[in-house]
Order: structure tokens, then sequence, then C-alpha cells
């Protein structure tokens, strides 16, 4: 794959109007909505750079082992309730160890059982007998993030490969699983390096891309770097939508810091989707207000 970036010359204005333009005749006036639960946090093997759960860093993360089965089912019918239409369990690690794939599993059964919402399960690098496991229970797609390009992942993390996580995204797909994948912006790489993302998650047929902007959490190593400006995320966002025409692009962790009072152009440069109800270890904004947004966004997109 060619690093480089074809898009340098044209203005944010123009990169806006044809990802707008292109959602419009792609996907019309769609807008989806997912909420995830922290279902295991912390004390992962892995050195992500920007990652409060990570052992590597010292941070005010919370600690603790899988939910239980109770606060799980609620979660997901909360979201639910919110308008959520997919609900991911999420969890720190590189990926399932000891009895973890069997306890994912019977989490997500019984989450089916209990709550008629699209269950997603993000639970690290995994093989293809674990997907296929977590799929039988119900899982209906796979969230995996590739975070970077390819030619910067080095700089993000060194305990596992950019090829790992493509390996299980393929995996993912290759039991039957939608796949959500996208990154993180924000965390030193250049706009050639968002092209090269964007391009190996068309090249890897995803089927949603959120798009996270980092929250620089202290006690990360990139607790001190600096905040894109809202010109740059404007122009990825385009980005994104302009390589991924037909797939939703959803905004993530650090949306509202971020943009502040530009996030309604974010959805002028070609986004569709939101995570609801909260991250990881940040809170967002109330289900209430980004209900209401929505519906501000898709008047004006109808105008």
């Amino acid at each position: 794959m060619t690093h480089e970036n074809p898009f340098a010359q044209m203005t944010t204005l123009d990169l806006m109007d044809q990802a707008l333009r292109l959602k419009l005749a792609k996907r019309k006036d769609r807008f989806s909505l997912c909420s995830i639960i922290n279902a295991k946090s912390g004390k992962c093997s892995e050195n992500c750079a920007f990652c409060a759960q990570s052992a590597h860093f010292i941070t005010d993360s919370p600690e603790y082992p899988l939910v239980d089965v109770g606060e799980a089912v609620a979660a997901a019918q909360l979201a639910k309730e919110n308008g959520a239409s997919r609900f991911s369990l999420v969890t720190s690690g590189r990926g399932p160890v000891g009895d973890e794939t069997k306890a994912y599993a019977d989490l997500l059964a019984a989450i089916r059982a209990k709550v008629d919402i699209d269950l997603c399960g993000s639970f690290g690098i995994a093989t293809r007998d674990e997907l296929q496991q977590w799929a039988d229970a119900g899982m209906s797609r796979y969230h995996h993030n590739l975070e970077s390009s390819r030619e910067f992942f080095g700089t993000v993390c060194t305990t596992h490969s950019f090829e790992d996580r493509v390996a299980t995204v393929k995996d993912a797909h290759g039991v039957g699983l939608s796949v959500c994948s996208g990154g993180i912006l924000g965390l030193g790489e250049t706009e050639a390096d968002r092209v090269s993302l964007a391009r190996t998650l068309a090249e890897l047929k995803v089927d949603s891309v959120p798009i996270n902007i980092l929250i620089a959490i202290s006690g990360t190593r990139f607790a001190e770097v600096e905040p894109l400006s809202q010109d740059e995320i404007l122009r990825a966002i385009a980005i994104f939508r302009i390589i991924l025409p037909d797939v939703p692009v959803r905004l993530a962790a650090g949306r509202e810091s971020a943009l502040g009072d530009f996030l309604s152009s974010a959805f002028m440069a070609g986004a569709d989707g939101m995570m609801i109800g909260g991250y990881l270890t940040q809170r967002g904004r109330t289900p209430a207000q980004d209900l209401a947004f929505v519906e501000q966004v898709q008047q004006i997109w109808n105008r």
C-alpha cells in the first residue's frame, strides 16, 4: 500500500462537500446509534500508548473483573431504551485467557435471551474458534479497531502487531460476523496515515467504522500529545467517508471535548453514527442530548 495523501491539496470545505454528497447519495438520512459496557477493566498486558487500562501505565482507570449477568443485562436494556440498535461488551486485555472465552459466550447468551438488541463483542485479539463460539452465543458483530495506519502502528504499540489485528478482523468475517473497525485520531499520525488506515479498512470490507479522537489521559505515554485542531478532525472524517462511502462512519470517544461547538459539522463531513451513553473510562453526553442532536442533524440533511 502506498503511503500517500491524494487529498492534501483539497480544502476542508471541498472535502466536506464531497463527503456529504456521498453520504446522502449512498446512505440517505440513515443514522445509527450504539452503546457499550466496559465489562472487564484494567490490567491489560498490552502497551498501547493511549490506553488508560494498560498495566504499563499508572492511571486512575478502574480495575475490576468481568461484570455479572444482571449488570450486563440491565446495561443492554438501558441501551435499547435509549435508542441504541447495538450493544457491545468490551473487555480489557490482549485477548481471552483461561475460561474467559466461555464466560464471554455465557454473558452474550444471557443478554440475547432477555434483551432484543443486536450484540457486539470487543474481546481483543481472537482466534477463529473463539469468534465462532461467541457468534454461536448470539454475537452478530465483532469490534476490533486497527487504531492507526500500518506505517504508524509501531509508534502506538509494540506488544502486538498491526497484522495481528488485521488477522482478527479477517477471522471475524470468516465465521460470518460483521466487523466494526476504525481507529483513533490525534496520536501524532499524519493525514497520510489516516488515508492509509481508511484504505486498509476499505480493503478489509469492514461493516462499520468508529472514529475516536484521542483523550489524552494522565499517566499514559500519549498524555502530552498536542490535540488536533477541529479542522484536522473534520478533514479526517470527510476522508473516511470518501474512501468508505457505503458504511456507517461513527463518532465515538473524544467527540465532545475535541469538537466542541463544531460537533454538528462532523455530520456535515459525512459521519452518520454515534456511540451514546459514555465510553470505556470516560463519560459522554446524556442519551437524551444525543437523541435530540440526531433529530436536528436529520432535519438538516433533509432540507
